[in-house]
């Protein structure tokens, strides 16, 4: 079993399309899983403001005459917030998926998250280093069972919380609470600055790992020559909000600094 210390929050997005800081949420499920054993699920589908493409309808099910008469994210905040306070998140491929998503739909409503200090357990980065699969192959996998009913919220989350539970009775060596497991997820590539690569060490400072303009170049190069630049990721591109606050720090004079 996984030793809670505070309430975990195991949850599901289905949206417009795979990009997470662009697309729009259509459907959301939270169960939130209590030290004491207690759980509770919130779950609806979401009006996100604009036509659902057909190619992601073809995936969830979820068309437009289905959220038509839904709740927008905006309306949903509130509720949403009370859920997660105080709790630490779990997902499957939450760190790079359904968290940047919420985060980008709730940062429209002039809300901030997740807050600090909330720790992600992630089940398909567990998965992926122990057995490398999808969803349906890890519930049949760790549960023994066939997922029905994927790609909607509730159903994909509640197998994502059946799976979390088994990997944790499955392997002896992996951490039993949530800041072991947090640490386990969470492990970065020695040779990024950032979760997602967008920096990478050179020479033991931070430098661009994307794009044609100042790939190569160190932080330190570009605020020198073009501040323009890292003022644009800060305020308009569709970077995470931890690229974000390195850009931000480095235009103040902080520059991050390799650990090692």
């Amino acid at each position: 079993m996984i030793k809670l210390d505070r309430p975990l929050c195991i949850f599901d997005l289905e949206a417009t399309g795979v990009s997470p800081l662009e697309d729009r949420i259509v459907d959301v499920c939270v169960l939130r899983k209590n030290p004491d054993g207690t759980e509770s699920v919130f779950s609806s589908l979401v009006n996100p403001g604009v036509p659902i493409p057909p190619e992601a309808s073809a995936i969830h099910k979820i068309t437009d005459d289905m959220v038509r008469d839904q709740p927008r994210m905006i309306d949903l905040a509130p509720k949403l917030l009370e859920v997660f306070a105080g709790a630490d998140l779990g997902g499957f491929n939450a760190a790079k998926y359904d968290i940047p998503l919420l985060a980008a739909e709730l940062k429209r409503c002039g809300i901030d998250w997740p807050v600090p200090g909330a720790r992600v357990v992630d089940s398909f980065v567990i998965f992926q280093r122990k057995e490398r699969r999808d969803l349906t192959a890890a519930y049949k996998f760790y549960c023994g069972k066939d997922l029905t009913g994927a790609h909607r919220a509730e159903a994909d989350v509640r197998a994502t919380a059946e799976i979390m539970w088994a990997q944790a009775a499955h392997y002896a060596d992996l951490p039993k609470d949530v800041a072991g497991l947090e640490a386990f997820c969470n492990q970065i590539d020695p040779s990024r600055v950032d979760q997602e690569g967008k920096f990478v060490w050179k020479n033991g400072e931070a430098a661009f790992g994307f794009g044609n303009k100042h790939k190569g170049k160190t932080l330190r190069e570009v605020v020198r020559a073009d501040r323009g630049y890292l003022q644009w990721m800060v305020e308009k591109g569709n970077f995470s909000q931890d690229v974000q606050r390195i850009c931000r720090e480095a235009l103040e004079g902080k520059f991050p600094e390799k650990k090692g």
